[in-house]
């Protein structure tokens, strides 16, 4: 009897032991976990050219891909240690949850299904690109509007957001018509140039970015017809206070060196201006220099600097990649700093 009293005592202690094994895991932020990785996991799409592509030489390129650079600058002070992870619209969830992923900048919606804890209970940072939804349409087909698609054929990639708001849009019109649906945009694209359907939708910077592939680009159209607003953002599970943190700020660093002229080519003169000048204060703090801002959010203190080395500010990255001499034009519109006409902004950094 002793003997099973002690067995018992000890299998309960392996338990507790057990438990605040895990317990103690669950309570580590993937912060520190990236760190002590020395690698950031990061979900892309890999075939969207101006957000994320892979090119030619196996490297990946895109707004999306530059903001996991800065994120892994943020965090790891290092943008070169990104291992990145292609995945399809209907995988990203599930990679972000099983922990395959550190986080995915995939031009995801942010929505209230995604972002509430009763639907996919992930934390959104800000929003890095403002798009809406669009058609794509043969210039020559005589197609000009959504009346123009009744009872016709839409490729449209299966368990988007696009999906339901292409139902959406022609069920309150009272419009009948096939949706042809597929796994990924490549397979969206490939049905439309094969002639399975007479439309192809999805936001309008995929579009874009789709068409600007094709043999010949000017015999297509995007219709000026928008069925939603598709604010795009980057994310990351829910329940990690300190890494949604880290990319909310990351992201609001990239747009306040905008606002504040601090650029990849001058931000270590700007560095030693505020090293050089007490006066400076908002300079200062915004760069390390004094302060605490990054130590609050887990971050070493200049972060904002390793993050504008690596990429520059957030004007500059959509310049590079979807600016009027890119591959992918796409004027900046609602994706302008507040000052210039646009919704850009960010919080002050104090």
């Amino acid at each position: 009897m002793t003997k099973l009293h002690s067995l018992v005592s000890l299998l309960s202690a392996c338990l507790a032991v057990s438990a605040c094994a895990s317990l103690g895991e669950g309570d580590t932020s993937r912060v520190d976990l990236i760190r002590k990785r020395g690698e950031l996991r990061c979900g892309v799409s890999g075939k969207i050219p101006g957000f994320s592509f892979l090119q030619r030489d196996g490297s990946y390129a895109g707004l999306d891909v530059d903001l996991c650079k800065a994120f892994a600058a943020a965090i790891i002070g290092d943008p070169s240690k990104v291992q990145y992870r292609p995945l399809t619209a209907p995988e990203r969830f599930t990679a972000l949850k099983t922990g395959e992923i550190d986080l995915l900048s995939r031009n995801t919606t942010f929505n209230l299904s995604r972002d509430a804890s009763g639907g996919n209970g992930v934390s959104f940072a800000p929003v890095v690109f403002h798009d809406g939804q669009g058609l794509l349409v043969q210039r020559n087909s005589g197609i000009r509007n959504l009346k123009d698609l009744k009872g016709q054929s839409i490729c449209v990639g299966s368990g988007t957001t696009t999906e339901q708001n292409l139902n959406d849009a022609f069920q309150s019109l009272g419009l009948p018509y096939k949706p042809i649906k597929y796994q990924d945009l490549n397979q969206v694209v490939a049905g439309y140039l094969q002639g399975r359907c007479q439309a192809m939708t999805s936001d309008r910077s995929q579009l874009a970015s789709a068409r600007s592939g094709f043999e010949r680009p000017e015999e297509h159209e995007i219709l000026d017809d928008v069925l939603s607003k598709e604010p795009l953002a980057p994310l990351s599970a829910g329940g990690d206070q300190q890494l949604s943190d880290a990319m909310r700020w990351s992201v609001y660093a990239l747009i306040t060196a905008e606002e504040m002229g601090i650029t990849k080519a001058n931000v270590d003169d700007k560095l030693k201006e505020a090293q050089d000048n007490p006066d400076l204060t908002k300079l200062r703090r915004f760069l390390g220099v004094e302060g605490d801002l990054g130590s609050k959010l887990g971050l070493s203190n200049d972060f904002v600097v390793n993050m504008i080395r690596a990429t520059g500010n957030y004007g500059e990255i959509y310049n590079r990649h979807l600016g009027p001499d890119s591959a992918v034009p796409i004027p900046r519109g609602l994706n302008q700093l507040h000052r210039n006409g646009g919704v850009i902004t960010a919080p002050p950094f104090q």
